[in-house]
């Protein structure tokens, strides 16, 4: 499978690209800002044929509309996030100071789908918490599991802003998420990767959720 990450912004928020070997049509995932993920599209004379957004704050879809633009690619988000990629209110984007330009979706996701794009099959599971339209994706095949700010290495993401909850979190981490089977290289929203297996057994977050008995 063809697979590129970049880092973008000041926030060193993850882009995603992935793509059958040997195809020229790949996948963007959370494209944050555009000319990052232009330029490598470009440069390795790529089609991006669809946008998958784990969720709809400011620092993973301030590239969107730009990609679709260019290359008329269909925008997937979780239905409940839908309305951050219109407002930059709802997006975050105002605490920056910057603006995101508005882009309608044309995929609402609502967990529990398998998608096959690029000659990528990824599956789709809902995990709110961070945001109530959060969503990771899943690729079996290939033992890849993209989170976006739902799980860090031994952390997960923050619950403070407006469609936050820890119980929620905790909820589709543990019971959405460690159930996979198996183990799964996981590809966070920031930071450095981690694996389930790492998370299922040194996650404090996860600790505290089940002390607390959530």
């Amino acid at each position: 499978m063809y697979f590129r990450q970049i880092t973008s912004g000041s926030l060193g928020e993850h882009i995603y690209i992935l793509g059958a070997d040997g195809g020229k049509d790949v996948v963007v995932i959370d494209p944050g800002e555009p000319r990052p993920a232009l330029d490598a599209l470009e440069r390795d004379g790529r089609n991006c044929v669809a946008i998958l957004l784990t969720h709809g704050h400011f620092d993973h879809i301030g590239g969107v509309r730009a990609l679709k633009e260019r290359f008329d690619a269909k925008v997937y988000i979780h239905e409940a996030d839908a309305g951050m990629l219109r407002s930059n209110r709802q997006s975050l984007a105002v605490l920056t100071g910057g603006l995101v330009k508005a882009v309608e979706p044309d995929v609402l996701l609502h967990g529990g789908e398998t998608l096959t794009l690029a000659g990528v099959t990824l599956e789709v599971v809902h995990t709110p918490g961070h945001t109530k339209g959060g969503v990771c994706y899943v690729v079996r095949s290939e033992r890849k599991l993209f989170v976006g700010d739902t799980l860090f290495l031994e952390g997960a993401g923050r619950t403070d802003f407006p469609g936050g909850s820890e119980q929620e979190l905790y909820h589709s981490i543990a019971d959405g998420l460690f159930p996979l089977e198996g183990d799964f290289d996981v590809y966070c929203g920031h930071e450095e990767e981690t694996t389930l297996e790492h998370e299922r057994q040194y996650n404090p977050f996860v600790a505290m959720g089940r002390r607390l008995g959530w």
